[in-house]
């Protein structure tokens, strides 16, 4: 049979070439696959994977939840190549996902992030350039951090304000029109990344080598920058410790424009899709969401459903 790293390969290939973003799938799959041949397992079965957790380290229910369900979809595409694999149950790891409520953002919050990012070390200043831009454009946009990092510079028109997102959640593409403002600062962040380098790269936002920046490294670089400012604790060798993430400032965008259509009057129910195409969101229900997790949103919900009720 093929060698379980060549077959990953092929698997990692065939499922980008269909649009999926796999990032973090792959560094999964590379460490049970690297366990896989330190115990000398040609074939995937539920004991290697059970041995595989134990030996990983700690971690959540949640996040081996996820894990188990990276390692099921690879196993079932060798499985179909010889059913020798096993496929692990779906029960596996009982799956109790719960969504953490998302750390809201204040205006004066957000102006410290990107200030702090813009003073972070670097051999040649793209560090900083790079993470204070990145992070400003997520919080005025709503983009999650995958989609951001995979913008290429033919991706962003600096013409038209048109951002074209080809590698969203589910593989699903879709335009990202920006406000002028934000366009200003993309172009200006565009001319002083093409001077440092010395050229126009293929990536929009690079790495200090001039390189495409991993969600890895904004993630580090994020949690960096709040545990400067204050807003995580600081931890020793170079962990990121807990407290709130780059994720929430897409959580921010969102419930910030759901509060402004309240407040400016808007009927939200008739707003709502065009927030649920903004963001990328399967579907309305998965933006409803954020009237549950903001006690604030809850409230001013509520108001206007007895305004419309009546006495």
């Amino acid at each position: 049979m093929s060698d379980l790293s060549s077959e990953l390969n092929r698997y990692l290939r065939i499922r980008r070439s269909l649009g999926y973003d796999l990032g973090t799938t792959e560094r999964v799959l590379r460490k049970f696959v690297d366990f896989a041949k330190q115990k000398g397992a040609e074939y995937i079965s539920v004991m290697l994977f059970l041995q595989w957790r134990e030996s990983f380290g700690h971690a959540n229910q949640q996040t081996w939840s996820r894990r188990l369900g990276m390692v099921r979809l690879f196993a079932q595409w060798l499985q179909c190549l010889d059913p020798k694999h096993e496929v692990p149950q779906r029960g596996l790891i009982p799956d109790r996902t719960r969504r953490s409520r998302p750390y809201i953002y204040s205006d004066e919050e957000i102006c410290r992030v990107v200030g702090a990012a813009a003073e972070l070390p670097s051999n040649n200043g793209i560090r900083a350039l790079t993470c204070s831009t990145l992070f400003g454009l997520i919080a005025v946009t709503g983009l999650r951090i995958s989609e951001a990092v995979s913008l290429n510079v033919a991706d962003v028109d600096l013409e038209t304000g048109v951002l074209t997102l080809r590698r969203g959640k589910w593989g699903k593409s879709r335009l990202l029109p920006v406000s002028a403002s934000t366009t200003v600062q993309l172009a200006a962040y565009a001319k002083e990344r093409d001077r440092l380098l010395g050229a126009c790269p293929e990536p929009f936002f690079v790495s200090d080598s001039g390189g495409r920046i991993t969600d890895c490294s904004a993630r580090y670089n994020f949690a960096a920058v709040c545990q400067a400012i204050g807003l995580r604790p600081k931890e020793k060798f170079c962990r990121h410790g807990h407290g709130p993430r780059i994720h929430d400032l897409r959580h921010t965008f969102a419930v910030r424009t759901l509060v402004n259509w309240y407040r400016t009057g808007r009927n939200p129910s008739q707003e709502m899709i065009k927030l649920t195409t903004y963001l990328g969101h399967s579907s309305p229900a998965r933006t409803y969401w954020y009237l549950e997790a903001v006690p604030q949103l809850l409230a001013l919900a509520s108001r206007r459903a007895e305004e419309e009720v009546g006495p």
